[in-house]
């Protein structure tokens, strides 16, 4: 599964093929034809794994205390896997965006509904720090590493994933709670 997952994203889709995953797991190919029938089986393996890696990731996560540093922990790993978004962008999102381009299965709503699993984790985040419009931060913040991939990816630049995770450090730190007692303003 780790192989299809590392494959997919290396090669894309539709130059993958199972002979490519049993090379890169050192099985015989038969072995891979054994488990995985077809292409959009080893797509559901990929799909799994990226599913567990978000599971692992969000797991390590909560074992922080704050939820400001668990979202700034999460940017910041994104920031150290800079050179391999340079290289091919986000693992689910260019997934996710390969998938919806092919016309038979329902394996782009899988991918989505990854990427959903993740907003809804950094909305969570945003709601325990008490801030109105949590959708709304997770999306942005979820947005901006989607976009520093792919532009990191198109330039073959980490450097933007470095200085927009930056960016979007600085952006955590900045979010306050909305005063509930505004002074009046003077004149």
């Amino acid at each position: 599964m780790a192989a299809a997952a590392r494959v997919l994203h290396e090669q894309g889709v539709e130059r993958t093929t199972l002979a490519d995953i049993a090379q890169a797991a050192d099985v015989p190919v038969g072995n891979v034809y054994y488990y995985f029938k077809t292409k959009d089986e080893l797509i559901q393996a990929a799909l799994s794994e990226h599913s567990a890696h978000l599971d692992q990731l969000t797991a390590r996560l909560e074992q922080m205390t704050d939820p400001r540093a668990r979202l700034k922990a999460l940017i910041e790993t994104w920031i150290e896997q800079r050179d391999l978004a340079a290289r091919r962008g986000c693992p689910t999102g260019t997934l996710a965006v390969e998938l919806d381009k092919r016309t038979e299965g329902d394996l782009d709503a899988e991918a989505g509904a990854l990427i959903r699993r993740l907003l809804d984790w950094a909305s969570g985040q945003f709601r325990e720090l008490g801030l109105p419009d949590p959708d709304d931060l997770a999306l942005t913040l979820v947005a901006g590493y989607q976009g520093m991939s792919l532009m990191a990816n198109a330039l073959r630049d980490p450097g933007i994933m470095s200085r927009e995770g930056d960016r979007l450090l600085r952006w955590v730190d900045t979010l306050q709670l909305p005063d509930r007692n505004p002074s009046p303003r003077t004149r």
